[in-house]
């Protein structure tokens, strides 16, 4: 980062996480003449993209592949065209982290929220009643992607008393093993400097399904009415979708927020790893199962099962751990066999396409 341009770049972008090690990595593009950014928003192939000299407007089309986990998300940091109408993003750097779950469709294809995210921050809303395996399928894909999670329990003020409130947050722990779970209350303000104090370090990404509370979040993190805010359905404490881009926000007290949509579907998408992190618990007791491919259901010498038995591990959290690791199975077997079938595709075009050209030769003879 020796260029007057890096320098300025490493200024100007610094508010949202530019550091040494992306300007190295940017350095060949620098050599190009190409501009560093950030991508702050993605529509329809399109992205605002904040860079040194401002946001700019860029097409994705030049980085947009056949594989939907390799398209420009909010938080690349790309390599935009220094003019152009329109620009176009060139490249975008190798992420150190990717927020990515099934697609919502029958197709067996992964979806990226959100790229290079430091904290997964869950936000449930205590309005309705807990789900607890919801929360857990939200655990998995945050461990999965490589951030650290963090559960945000909004509106703690409809909560009746102190000891409700004691026993829902300990009932998330036991849930969330090793994330940090914070009650808040954007009306009351109660919470919001610890959350404030988490997020002021990196990046952060904020997930829930609609009505959670996450647009109210981010506008008092933002100190600001940047998102809009909808009212919810008092009977259910859900909503209408109030944010429907992912938009990356620079927050005043340091630190950059991505707002999400509310998420109707959370699929995971090749997270076994994620699965094992938020039951790490079940885990750790299956260490003492007599047979190394225990499925924990009538083997003898189940540890895992004993631990249920004994009432140490919750019935619920086996049932739910069962329950993911076959969806997450399903889904990485489905997934190879997509792959196998684009593979025997362009095996046959390029068969086609030789044979094609041996009729064009044989004619020409």
């Amino acid at each position: 980062m020796t260029s007057i341009s890096m320098q300025s770049a490493s200024s100007a972008l610094a508010p949202y996480g530019w550091d040494d090690a992306w300007a190295e990595a940017f350095a060949p593009y620098d050599a190009e003449g190409l501009i560093a950014g950030r991508v702050v928003r993605v529509d329809r192939g399109r992205c605002d993209v904040v860079t040194a000299d401002g946001v700019m407007y860029a097409d994705t089309a030049f980085v947009t592949p056949h594989d939907p986990l390799r398209v420009v998300c909010t938080g690349d940091w790309v390599a935009v065209e220094p003019a152009g109408n329109p620009r176009y993003v060139r490249a975008y750097l190798p992420r150190r982290t990717a927020f990515v779950r099934s697609a919502s469709s029958k197709r067996s294809e992964g979806q990226i929220l959100a790229a290079n995210v430091d904290h997964a921050v869950v936000a449930v809303s205590l309005a309705a009643e807990l789900d607890l395996a919801r929360i857990e399928r939200f655990l998995a894909l945050a461990w999965e992607s490589g951030a650290q999670p963090v559960v945000v329990l909004t509106k703690a003020d409809l909560v009746p008393d102190a000891t409700t409130l004691s026993y829902l947050v300990q009932d998330v722990e036991t849930t969330a093993p090793g994330v940090p779970v914070l009650p808040v209350s954007s009306q009351r303000g109660e919470g919001l400097d610890a959350l404030a104090a988490l997020v002021s370090g990196g990046t952060s990404v904020l997930l829930g399904q609609s009505g959670a509370g996450k647009s109210t979040l981010a506008n008092v993190l933002l100190g600001e009415d940047v998102m809009t805010v909808q009212a919810t359905r008092d009977a259910d404490g859900k909503g209408r979708h109030t944010t429907t881009t992912r938009n990356l926000l620079a927050l005043p007290g340091g630190g950059v927020l991505i707002d999400t949509p509310g998420l109707r579907g959370v699929g995971l998408w090749d997270a076994e790893t994620g699965v094992g992190q938020v039951f790490s618990e079940i885990r750790d007791l299956a260490e003492g199962c007599r047979f190394d491919d225990c499925a924990h259901d009538s083997e003898p010498g189940c540890a895992v099962r004993a631990a249920v038995e004994d009432g140490e591990l919750p019935e619920r959290r086996l049932e739910s751990y069962r329950k993911l690791l076959r969806e997450n199975q399903w889904i990485v077997a489905k997934t190879d066999a997509r792959v196998r079938a684009e593979r025997r595709r362009e095996w046959k075009r390029k068969g086609a396409e030789g044979r094609a050209a041996m009729e064009a030769k044989r004619g020409r003879r």
